[in-house]
């Protein structure tokens, strides 16, 4: 598809940090960009551009006007791991779609998903929706990302990394991960939208290579100029500090991947795809030193020597 002849995008979590990009890299291309929020107006995050609807996913009225004269769909779900409340989101995303005529709809299932179940709900609700969408009959292409660079810049791992050197992540360190930032996960919707050919296949997209922890601090180390040393954090720990942040439910869901992994379950599933995935979506992501690079770690730095005083 040319990428003179706009879309009309209904994309669905932009709101989110991984939604937001794919809406903003849309609205930058001079896509019509539209989306769907719970949150009151004044609560959302600034997307010029992106046209936001009140409404919920829940209602199948809210996601049908979502979706009205839509060309287009990047879905991605909220932080919900309830098997029935993804079944009803998913129903009503596909239903949507197929009524509006969308040409194609792109599924980020925001993780890896196992080729065996496992009972892990992080993975298992995303399984769940991924079928929903692939029986409405509207073309999909799914994107199964391993782990976001974006979640190492963050108030939880910052000022570690900055003051102290340290790198934490609730990661076994010898777990190779093919870490994406989110602006490359947005390039790789923005290909699965637009790239002939591509409808109907599942990518496990990541970045250039998988690292274990130790490389993954190497890397880090060579852009930041400084000594960085991975230390595997325990996803117990991890989940307790997520849950003060998004609650029990939530912080359980997102963890129960970590837990997997940790436990020794599916040792190269967060692992590169050999280059696949990137060759096929014409996509050359960053370097983990570029991204590194272009983060400015400093504020880590100041908020801490702003907490001494």
């Amino acid at each position: 598809m040319s990428d003179h002849i706009p879309m009309r995008v209904a994309v669905v979590g932009a709101t989110g940090f991984q939604g937001g990009a794919v809406a903003r890299l849309l609205a930058d291309r001079n896509h019509r960009v539209r989306t769907l929020s719970r949150r009151p107006e004044g609560d959302r995050p600034p997307l010029p551009g992106v046209a936001c609807a009140s409404g919920d996913l829940g209602s199948a009225e809210d996601v049908r006007a979502l979706f009205e004269g839509a060309t287009h769909a990047a879905v991605v779900l909220p932080l919900v791991y309830d098997r029935e409340r993804v079944l009803r989101y998913a129903q009503h995303i596909a239903a949507a779609a197929r009524s509006a005529g969308v040409r194609r709809i792109v599924y980020n299932a925001n993780t890896r998903v196992p080729r065996t179940t496992t009972g892990v709900a992080a993975f298992e609700t995303r399984r769940i929706a991924e079928d929903v969408l692939r029986e409405s009959g509207v073309p999909l292409v799914v994107l199964r990302p391993p782990v976001y660079l974006d979640n190492l810049f963050s108030p939880w791992n910052g000022p570690a990394l900055v003051n102290e050197g340290v790198l934490a992540y609730p990661l076994p360190e010898r777990t190779r991960t093919a870490w994406l930032s989110h602006q490359d996960l947005a390039e790789a919707v923005y290909a699965a939208l637009t790239v002939d050919g591509v409808a109907g296949r599942t990518f496990d997209i990541g970045g250039e290579r998988g690292l274990t922890g130790q490389e993954l601090a190497a890397a880090f180390a060579r852009s930041l100029g400084r000594p960085v040393r991975y230390v595997p954090l325990d996803p117990e720990v991890f989940e307790q500090g997520l849950a003060r942040v998004l609650g029990a439910d939530a912080a359980a869901g997102v963890a129960g991947l970590y837990h997997h992994l940790a436990a020794g379950h599916d040792p190269l599933l967060m692992d590169d795809d050999g280059g696949t995935s990137a060759r096929l979506l014409s996509l050359k992501p960053a370097p983990v030193e570029d991204w590194v690079a272009r983060r400015p770690w400093q504020v880590w730095a100041e908020e801490a020597e702003g907490g001494d005083r």
